[in-house]
């Protein structure tokens, strides 16, 4: 999408609100070979949001997930 990032942070927020009580993660494609703003905002900003549960790394440098709620 190409967004920086006051306009991830707008998107994300969107996207938080309108999940339904069924979703358990958001999986954020940041990228990697741009730079690390995108990636540690997210990390850092989502951390203490409180519809996310805990913000994890993927095995993909360039994935953030946000766990909703666990799974089990």
């Amino acid at each position: 999408m190409g967004l920086n990032k006051h306009q991830a942070k707008i998107y994300l927020d969107s996207r938080l609100k309108q999940a339904a009580a069924d979703v358990y993660i958001i999986r954020v494609v940041h990228g990697y070979h741009g730079g690390t703003e995108l990636r540690e905002m997210i990390r850092k900003e989502y951390k203490h949001n409180p519809k996310v549960k805990r913000v994890q790394k993927s095995l993909n440098p360039g994935v953030t997930e946000l766990i909703l709620r666990e799974l089990f």
